[in-house]
């Protein structure tokens, strides 16, 4: 197939925390003719897909899982495959979205322990230290990018302290709103598990759970004294469907998303293999970041993260000012034709905004994407404040 000529469809500007705009290669690539998930074509297109996953996070030997799903089912595999019934985890939350993964973790008969931040603030390592110490836990899980506050935990210091406290606990890093717009350096920070979804930073549609698994974590997995607890998220189905795809050979447990896998393909050869580079990728998402909470800030308006160390670099969450509601911001960017979001924490739910900058929006400038959402962006805001 050929993108020559493929353009797609006029839309709306979507710059919510995921999904995302997707490029029109990968959008092309998503309507691939309807292929066999054994045929002889599609088998290289899956094994590459696993390969350049690793590239994401440099990981040299970390075992990716490319599933149908949403992250969400990313939560599934790490409490089925990972955790044994009655055994304790620590779960470090910095928003909503600790509290669905520690309720994951006990649907599937894990004992969670949450250590909160407060609203806008990630766990303290003082924090972390002290909960290891007080009991011990087999697993520690912590949301890199909280996408209901917009808060970035600081991964590399936080699986420093683990393995200093508890060098036997796994470090799990949810990083559904991370992966591909933060660094993520796998082997270098010595993390067991990262989970993410197509959605966002890796600019693809929405429907597959991506989770990469160290060489220790698979070795806990495979040590096991108690069934996996799950049919559809067992290691033991899916371990050999990733090998087998690698090594070039097909092999089948449950159907794979093959249009989606050839335009995860698409995306992951433009983010690994074309320009700009990952790093360059990474610092892009810093400069449009700073730029957009740059126009809030000389607005006076507060971001939901109490500190800059804080604030993720592909979305950014912003109260909204004294007297101004969501239908002051939110639909007269609709009006403009950008799609942003509201609310998610329910603390907060009402008295906030999100807007996402992630993937082809920030690393194709001629597209414009910024240029009008920081335009719209500015305009919206200041009538907001004059009304």
């Amino acid at each position: 197939m050929t993108t020559q000529g493929f353009k797609q469809a006029p839309h709306k500007l979507l710059v919510i925390p995921g999904p995302i705009e997707v490029s029109d290669e990968v959008l092309y690539a998503n309507a691939h003719p309807s292929m066999s998930h054994v045929s002889p074509e599609f088998v290289p297109v899956f094994g590459d897909c696993i390969r350049m996953t690793r590239d994401v996070v440099f990981s040299a030997e970390g075992q990716p899982f490319l599933i149908s799903g949403s992250g969400t089912l990313g939560w599934d595999q790490v409490a089925a495959n990972l955790i044994e019934p009655g055994e304790d985890v620590l779960v470090l939350h910095s928003g909503y979205f600790g509290d669905s993964f520690a309720e994951c973790i006990e649907a599937y008969g894990g004992k969670a322990t949450q250590v909160k931040a407060e609203i806008g603030a990630a766990v303290s390592q003082s924090e972390i230290e002290k909960a290891l110490k007080a009991k011990n836990y087999k697993v520690v899980t912590f949301t890199h990018v909280d996408t209901s506050t917009g808060v970035l935990s600081d991964a590399k210091a936080i699986v420093e302290t683990v393995r200093r406290v508890a060098p036997d606990a796994l470090v799990v890093m949810d990083a559904v709103c991370s992966v591909a717009s933060e660094e993520i350096l796998m082997d270098e920070w010595d993390l067991d598990v990262i989970l993410t979804a197509s959605q966002k930073g890796l600019g693809t549609p929405p429907g597959l759970s991506i989770l990469i698994a160290s060489k220790r974590a698979i070795q806990k997995f495979e040590s096991r004294k108690t069934p996996v607890t799950s049919y559809y998220a067992s290691w033991k189905k899916w371990l050999p469907i990733m090998k087998a795809y690698e090594s070039g050979s097909a092999a089948y447990f449950a159907t794979p998303p093959v249009n989606l896998i050839y335009a995860y393909h698409a995306s992951l050869s433009q983010i690994t293999k074309s320009k700009p580079s990952l790093p360059e990728r990474f610092k892009l998402h810093k400069e449009v970041s700073q730029r957009i909470k740059g126009v809030a800030a000389d607005l006076g308006i507060k971001q939901v993260p109490t500190d800059p160390a804080y604030a993720a670099n592909g979305m950014t969450a912003l109260y909204f000012p004294t007297g101004v509601s969501a239908a002051d911001i939110i639909g007269p960017l609709n009006q403009k034709g950008i799609v942003i979001a509201g609310g998610l924490h329910t603390a907060i739910k009402d008295k906030y905004f999100r807007i996402g900058h992630m993937g082809v929006t920030v690393v194709d400038a001629e597209r414009g994407d910024v240029d009008k959402l920081v335009t719209s962006l500015q305009d919206v805001l200041k009538a907001a404040l004059t009304k």
